[in-house]
């Protein structure tokens, strides 16, 4: 698409330009708010606290709430509460009669499961600030325990929690990209310079030699190029229309594709599995350092970088690569009845049951190579990471994010460029009409 686009039509778009700038604003707001502190944190120790837990909560979690967990902000739970909302809210439409029914009612229904989900988010969060201040409190990071702290905690971080939402549902209405998804990725390119100046200064001192340095550059932007290409692969699957009658015409019968993607699950898999496997190591974390017997097992056995943590995250990946994409991503059963609604059909097989049998065939050999994919991009990096003691989070995860909305967003910007130039097309070639109109007028007959 980028071909077609002439990106000197962009001073011209102003819609386009309003839009972007609209999205920036409001990610500039969300950038600031990730600085103000919540109400009675020790500053001092909260500092401290946060160097000595690289491994657990500074990492993936602070990753997704761009750097306001680590610092206490009033966004310290991020946008995740109303992602784990929305997942379960779409695992739930995908099982349960009622919801699968308000799927059908169209735009209301759609309402409906929005209110839904937003009541998911508020409860989520509660529970999580809550367990938030009295972990601050075990930890000794409260300069002032007691219900009071743990009342204002609460209030603070779900009213930061839900202004987020609300904001990513601005830029999703009114600016450019997914709002949600945008946030979550503002937030990851926030703190790579600081995680990459740390990098390097580890190199500086020694600590690190330049050619691991060096090494995990290039294979920093070899993962990239690979993402990027497995994410834009399709496999597509021919589609016939037969020749339709209407009125006294007759038309020919049309051709299309069904498009599938390597990995339809998309980056969801990877989240799922990352915030399960680090539960543990974040509850040790928050627990001021007295973790029961069998606690203690099991971060010995599945801390992060160990083997059984790389085994289990891999395979947690795959099933839930395998899991999203049949019940939620691409369900073949409403894509036969769609196909078959619509007369169209795949060449060589009915429509229908051989259809959905069919699809099923085609996603299963897929998935093998999509959750092959995402099992080796997530783990990679982890390995890496734990031979050779990088001090900051490093995470194919991330880089899956940064990938994926960074494509959608530059496709929906070219598409809007792409729209603005046929309106322009369009208008030019309804003057040249009407100037070509008043040219040929001729005389008037008597």
């Amino acid at each position: 698409m980028a071909a077609n686009v002439s990106w000197s039509a962009f001073g011209k778009a102003t819609e386009l330009r309003q839009r972007i700038f609209f999205t920036v604003g409001l990610l500039i707001v969300y950038r600031l708010g990730t600085y103000i502190p919540i109400p009675g944190i020790d500053g001092l120790a909260l500092r401290q606290f946060m160097e000595d837990a690289q491994s657990g909560i500074g990492g993936i979690l602070s990753m997704f709430t761009g750097g306001a967990l680590s610092r206490m902000g009033i966004f310290a739970l991020g946008i995740m509460p109303y992602i784990s909302a929305s997942i379960v809210m779409q695992l739930l439409g995908s099982m349960w009669e009622p919801l699968k029914n308000l799927k059908k009612e169209g735009e209301q229904g759609r309402r409906k499961l929005n209110q839904y989900t937003r009541y998911g988010t508020v409860a989520l969060a509660t529970a999580q600030a809550y367990g938030l201040a009295v972990s601050l409190e075990a930890g000794g990071l409260a300069s002032d325990p007691g219900m009071f702290f743990r009342i204002a905690c609460m209030v603070t971080i779900v009213g930061g929690t839900m202004f987020l939402m609300w904001l990513g549902e601005q830029i999703t209405a009114r600016g450019i990209g997914n709002g949600i998804s945008l946030i979550i990725f503002v937030g990851i390119i926030a703190e790579i310079p600081a995680a990459m100046a740390q990098f390097l200064s580890q190199g500086r001192s020694g600590a690190i030699s330049p050619l691991v340095i060096v090494g995990i550059i290039i294979m920093v932007i070899a993962v990239l190029t690979f993402v990027v290409f497995m994410e834009r692969s399709l496999r597509k699957i021919h589609i016939q229309y037969p020749r339709q009658q209407r009125g006294m015409k007759v038309y020919d019968g049309s051709t299309s594709h069904l498009p599938i993607k390597v990995n339809p699950a998309g980056v969801i898999p990877a989240i799922f599995a990352s915030a399960l496997l680090l539960l543990p190591t974040t509850i040790s974390t928050f627990s001021g350092g007295s973790t029961s017997p069998i606690m203690s097992t099991v971060l010995a056995y599945f801390g992060p970088g160990q083997p059984l943590y790389l085994i289990f995250f891999g395979g947690m990946i795959i099933f839930f690569t395998y899991f999203y994409t049949r019940e939620v991503a691409f369900k073949t059963e409403d894509v036969a009845e769609n196909l078959k609604n619509q007369n169209g059909f795949v060449p060589g097989i009915r429509p229908g049951k051989k259809t959905q049998d069919y699809l099923d065939y085609v996603v299963t050999r897929i998935l093998v190579l999509g959750s092959g994919y995402l099992a080796l991009v997530a783990l990679m990096p982890e390995i890496i990471r734990a031979q050779l003691s990088i001090p900051f989070y490093f995470g194919g995860t991330s880089i899956l994010i940064i990938v994926s909305v960074g494509m959608d967003t530059i496709q929906q910007i070219q598409s809007h460029l792409v729209a603005h130039q046929y309106e322009g097309l369009i208008e030019k070639s309804q003057l040249r009409g009407k100037r070509g109109s008043n040219k040929r007028k001729g005389p008037s007959r008597r």
